[in-house]
């Protein structure tokens, strides 16, 4: 079955919300540890990101976050972050405080596959990486690869990147590991086209929006995309 994954970023109301998705059908979620310059974001994310900022959440207050989702749902929760972020708090130690929240992996966006290696994680890789670096990456990945299916910001488009087949269809050859793709996937169409193409589909900026409405929007968005999903 292809898998669901849900981002969210830590907030106070996150917990519920992520409760919200998994009981919409979400498999996997991503719990985003904000960051002051998230360079990947588009403004969605970016300014959700300020806004939990604003609001006081540093690691800390993310981390009991985690562990708060962990108490309601029982998912793989994978928080979401900047190097930057882990430099500042100490990488052993996050590993060591994600985990006994219930991190049961992480996703560092801008660390580079060869550095801090103690730091097991899901590695990305996009339409411009070489086939070389899809090797590295998908050897040191932590479960699953994340096919970043744009070159560019996270954000919701009209439709799903051209570039995913063939950037598939490249990875494919390397590895047998799972592949999700994220970046861009927004509606139920989208979500059943990438299933077509994807082990998992990652649902981002679009989720972070519904996730404003509250809970019940969020399930029943999250469902939307599951049915669309199950139907491919």
């Amino acid at each position: 079955m292809t898998k669901l994954v849900i981002y969210l970023v830590c907030e106070p109301e996150t917990p519920g919300l992520a409760q919200a998705a998994v009981e919409g059908g979400a498999d996997i979620i991503e719990l985003g540890i904000p960051f002051s310059d998230p360079l990947a974001e588009g403004p969605t994310i970016r300014l959700a990101s300020e806004r939990a900022l604003s609001r006081g959440m540093r690691t800390k207050q993310c981390l009991e976050c985690i562990a708060e989702t962990r108490a309601r749902v029982d998912v793989p929760l994978i928080p979401m972050t900047y190097a930057a972020i882990l430099e500042a708090y100490g990488y052993e130690r996050f590993v060591t405080d994600s985990r006994a929240a219930g991190a049961t992996s992480s996703i560092v966006v801008d660390l580079p596959v060869e550095d801090h290696p103690e730091v097991r994680r899901i590695q990305l890789v996009a339409p411009t990486s070489t086939d070389e670096r899809i090797s590295i990456c998908a050897a040191a990945s932590d479960g699953w690869l994340y096919l970043v299916s744009v070159t560019g910001t996270t954000g919701t488009r009209e439709t799903v990147s051209p570039a995913l087949a063939g950037l598939v269809d490249r990875v494919r050859a390397q590895t047998d590991m799972p592949l999700y793709a994220g970046f861009g996937i927004s509606t139920p169409e989208h979500a059943a086209s990438v299933a077509g193409l994807a082990d998992g589909v990652v649902v981002g900026s679009r989720a972070v929006q519904v996730a404003e409405e509250g809970p019940a929007a969020l399930r029943d968005y999250v469902r939307s995309l599951r049915e669309a999903i199950d139907r491919e």
